[in-house]
């Protein structure tokens, strides 16, 4: 009896050890992993939203009263195979309410923005409602979530909103993608609509390849700068594509950045020289793989810098050997005039791919990055920086939470910097 018993305790410690070896074979540390330079900021907090399904965040915005709005879509709530899903957060993180929107199709929200009247408007696109495959979908609510009118856009085939702002006359911009007009298989799309969500103009740009529109920003000039990709001009198989408007949707100069194999703009903003800076990747310059991207160009789109970050390939782990994936995801003007950047990599931090949260200067001079995850897929889609010049990065987990990918939300701050101590002489 005591052999069996000593036997059984044997194998329960082997199998301990086991599991121990595998955490530890698992969580791979890649190369890159130590910050590439300056001091990393830490993590005040982390948390998760979700349940057995498959939920994502895609936009976070920092609202008035100090909380956030994340928008996003989830499986595991709702009514159909995916709901928009929209949450609010007070400043720890805690969440305060939730709200899905949909029907029996999959239907998600892009990008959420805090509105005038203390509501919200989100922009998604929907399987649910409208006229096609799928349909642009511009929903605006109170302060507390709930619906006060939705407006679908489209035609037979499939729409996307995948940017919204609201503008200097209470109206809102969207951007996005119509495969159901314009020029090709897919054109950028613009949408301008009046306070009810009325439709005024829209526009579509493109070729006869697929072009595609990821974000937009109201310019100093009432006009509209939008980033996205094309398929259908430049130099390569997709190219970075910058188009600037009038504020009534009217061209007034494009530029594209790229070479020859696939680059993509994720997000603009507009600096305060009146130039812009984008974030998002390129498989045509930097290391090899694809590495995140960082454009700035003056008030025409003519470019003053560039900056790749990334490595050219994994060193250890089942990655060995194969090319890296750096991605920008979003991108923010801070407080002193540099950028922060959130998105993804799989050169630095735990395999396969972490959260990755960039600081640079003003002229895209890396100060210091830091990467958020352990093993499993951990990525950063959204980052706004808070009144006390702090940041907050919605992404997504698999790694953490309830399901099998969950909404997450990570606060970080710097360090406080001790005092200089001075010896006595």
């Amino acid at each position: 009896m005591r052999k069996t018993v000593l036997a059984i305790l044997m194998a329960l410690v082997a199998l301990c050890a086991f599991a121990v070896a595998e955490e530890t074979a698992q969580d791979w540390v890649k190369k890159g992993d130590e910050p590439l330079v300056g001091e990393s900021p830490e993590e005040m907090w982390n948390k998760t939203y979700g349940g057995l399904g498959n939920d994502l965040a895609s936009e976070i915005q920092v609202t008035d009263d100090g909380g956030c709005i994340i928008i996003g879509v989830t499986e595991s709530y709702g009514a159909g195979d995916g709901d928009a899903w929209l949450i609010k957060t007070d400043s720890e993180g805690k969440e305060e309410w939730n709200k899905t929107f949909g029907g029996t199709g999959y239907d998600n929200g892009q990008s959420v923005r805090e509105t005038g009247d203390g509501g919200y408007i989100i922009a998604g696109r929907t399987e649910s409602y409208g006229a096609g495959d799928s349909d642009l979908w511009l929903i605006k609510t109170d302060s507390d979530g709930n619906e006060e009118w939705n407006k679908t856009f489209g035609g037979p085939d499939n729409d996307r909103g995948w940017s919204v702002r609201e503008t200097n006359d209470d109206g809102y911009i969207i951007s996005g993608g119509t495969e159901s007009s314009g020029a090709g298989n897919g054109d950028l799309w613009l949408i301008k609509t009046d306070s009810s969500g009325t439709k005024l103009w829209d526009r579509t740009f493109g070729g006869p390849g697929f072009d595609w529109g990821n974000s937009i920003q109201e310019a100093s000039d009432d006009g509209y700068i939008t980033a996205g990709f094309t398929r259908s001009y430049g130099a390569g198989e997709s190219d970075v594509w910058l188009i600037k408007t009038d504020s009534y949707g009217n061209k007034e100069w494009d530029a594209i950045f790229g070479g020859p194999d696939n680059d993509s703009g994720s997000s603009v903003q507009e600096t305060s020289d009146g130039g812009y800076i984008i974030t998002g990747y390129t498989a045509s310059f930097g290391a090899e793989g694809m590495d995140l991207w960082l454009i700035k160009t003056d008030s025409e789109g003519q470019e003053e810098w560039n900056r790749t970050f990334g490595e050219p390939e994994q060193d250890i782990g089942p990655l060995g050997g194969e090319s890296g994936n750096d991605q920008g995801e979003a991108v923010q003007v801070t407080s002193d005039g540099g950028y922060i950047i959130a998105g993804y990599t799989t050169s630095y931090g735990a395999f396969p791919g972490d959260l990755w949260l960039i600081k640079t200067n003003s002229e895209g001079v890396l100060e210091w990055d830091m990467t958020s995850g352990r093993r499993g897929t951990d990525d950063g889609v959204s980052v706004q920086e808070t009144s006390e010049g702090e940041y907050i990065i919605a992404g997504i987990t698999d790694r953490y939470g309830a399901g099998g990918i969950d909404v997450w939300l990570v606060k970080v701050k710097l360090a406080a910097v001790p005092p200089p101590v001075y010896g006595v002489s």
